[in-house]
Order: structure tokens, then sequence, then C-alpha cells
């Protein structure tokens, strides 16, 4: 009987602990947290982490731009990714229906902080084995070259 009234103290005992340590207070969130809350994640509302706050993008696609664009990509960015298909990086084809123009500048233009910083570049950094993007080192009228190149697609 001793040993039933033991293991029935043990049992009380590690309950407890398992739901001890909770005052009922609601937990303290940090900015990140009230941030990432606030946004609900809309991917169209995250605009990454860089130099680009801003974008607006006008109707009509600019047929120079997407053409400097797409060689531009060909030459910097197609080792990695190929424009209808997933392959080392993932394909640029439906990208806007993604992300925020905003946050596709910032992920070609600052590529490592993009991984440390945001949440949905380093989901991307995992999806794809941790193969980080390179940083092409293009300038922001090239990386929007790219991304009316993007536009096209």
């Amino acid at each position: 009987m001793t040993k039933y009234y033991l293991a029935l103290l043990s049992l009380f005992i590690l309950v407890g602990i398992g739901c001890g340590g909770n005052d009922g207070s609601p937990k303290k969130m940090s900015e990140k947290e009230k941030l990432k809350q606030s946004l609900k994640y809309n991917p169209m509302k995250d605009k990454g982490v860089g130099p680009v706050t801003s974008l607006e993008l006008p109707e009509s696609i600019d047929q120079e731009m997407a053409k400097t664009g797409e060689e531009l990509y060909v030459l910097k960015c197609s080792a990695c990714h190929k424009a209808t298909e997933k392959y080392i990086g993932p394909a640029p084809i439906g990208i806007f229906e993604r992300r925020s123009p905003e946050w596709i500048m910032n992920m070609i233009l600052n590529p490592e902080k993009m991984i440390v910083e945001n949440e949905a570049a380093k989901k991307l950094f995992m999806e794809f084995n941790g193969s980080p993007m390179a940083n092409q080192n293009l300038t922001e009228e090239e990386a929007r070259y790219i991304l009316e190149y993007f536009r096209t697609l």
C-alpha cells in the first residue's frame, strides 16, 4: 500500500512541477514578435531588410528594362535560379504573388542580412538546404532591371 501512495505522491509532484511556473500574467513579447503579430505575416506587407523601403511599379512593363534585366539575370543569377522551376534556389516565376517588390529587391541587394533578419528569407534558406544566395553586388538600378524582367515571367 505504501508503494501505491509513493507512486501517487510522485505523480502529483511531477504534475505540479510540469504545470508550475505560470503566474497567469501574459508573456512579454519582443519587438520582433510584436511586429510579426501585427503583420499577421502577410508576405505582401513584408518589405525585407535593406535599402528599398518603398517601390511603386507602373502598370505597364518597361520592355527595355526587362530586356536588360533578363541579360543580367542570365549573367548573374542563372547558375542557381531557373526562371520557371526550382533549382539550387527558388524560381522567380510567380514571385509577385508570394513577395512584395521591396522584398525582392532587398533579397537581390542584401541577401546576407535578409537571411539573418527576415523570417521569410530564413525559411527559404532552410528550404533550399542552407544554400545562401550569393551577393552579386548589384546596384539598385541593376536589381530594378531584374525585377522588371521577373514581371515578364
